[in-house]
């Protein structure tokens, strides 16, 4: 799962990428209000963590921008402010929730897991497309009661192409999906084609390759 970090606080900023990347997410971190709508009008995530309190912005001002793009990333908002009007502003402008200042890293956790879940399957973290079963929070993957294993890209890819069911997703957006900006310094997309062909091949050992089909000129999909 892919998470963004809007924070200004340098040490909070790291405390949550260090304690998030130890829970497997991909994270991306930036401190400003600019910084951040260019992440998010360039990139999406399964949930961005927001401060509304930015050196050069308003943090409500930019989530408000995320939802008039039309943008369905989850948001969670961080925040010193704790009065009911606060909250209500934040929520009423889009937010998924609301955290007030200071919080345990545990319960943003928390939170960000049951948004993760109330965005995907209508509530479990739980993608089941045939036989094949891919838990989002356990990042637990079976096909035909067999366990597979997968590295933490392939998981991710599998995921992002499990929460595309039918569309064909590009490999650009594959790319990007995984990498961030840092797509833009690779030469090619070999890395691409090299996790799609290890993920064909764990899902033909159990029998459920068919499911992942190549679009050719255009990307893959998941077939459902």
């Amino acid at each position: 799962m892919k998470l963004l970090i809007i924070e200004d606080e340098p040490d909070l900023l790291k405390s949550i990428l260090e304690y998030f990347k130890l829970e497997d997410f991909r994270c991306e971190g930036v401190s400003t209000f600019f910084e951040g709508i260019e992440k998010v009008e360039n990139f999406d995530y399964d949930c961005i963590i927001l401060d509304i309190n930015l050196p050069d912005g308003s943090g409500i001002k930019l989530l408000k921008h995320l939802r008039e793009d039309k943008k369905q990333d989850g948001v969670i908002i961080i925040s010193a402010r704790n009065s009911l009007d606060d909250k209500i502003e934040g929520l009423s402008s889009g937010a998924d929730d609301y955290v007030t200042k200071p919080f345990h890293l545990s319960e943003l956790n928390a939170r960000v897991k049951a948004l993760i879940r109330r965005k995907y399957n209508q509530g479990t973290s739980v993608f089941e497309i045939g036989d094949l079963q891919l838990d989002l929070l356990s990042r637990q993957v079976s096909c035909n009661g067999v366990q597979l294993q997968f590295t933490k890209s392939e998981f991710d890819l599998l995921a992002y192409l499990l929460n595309n069911s039918n569309r064909v997703v590009s490999k650009q957006a594959m790319a990007e999906h995984l990498y961030g900006d840092r797509t833009d310094n690779m030469p090619s997309f070999d890395f691409v084609y090299s996790q799609i062909k290890n993920l064909k091949r764990k899902l033909k050992e159990c029998g459920c390759d068919e499911m992942l089909q190549t679009v050719y000129g255009l990307g893959y999909k998941i077939s459902i």
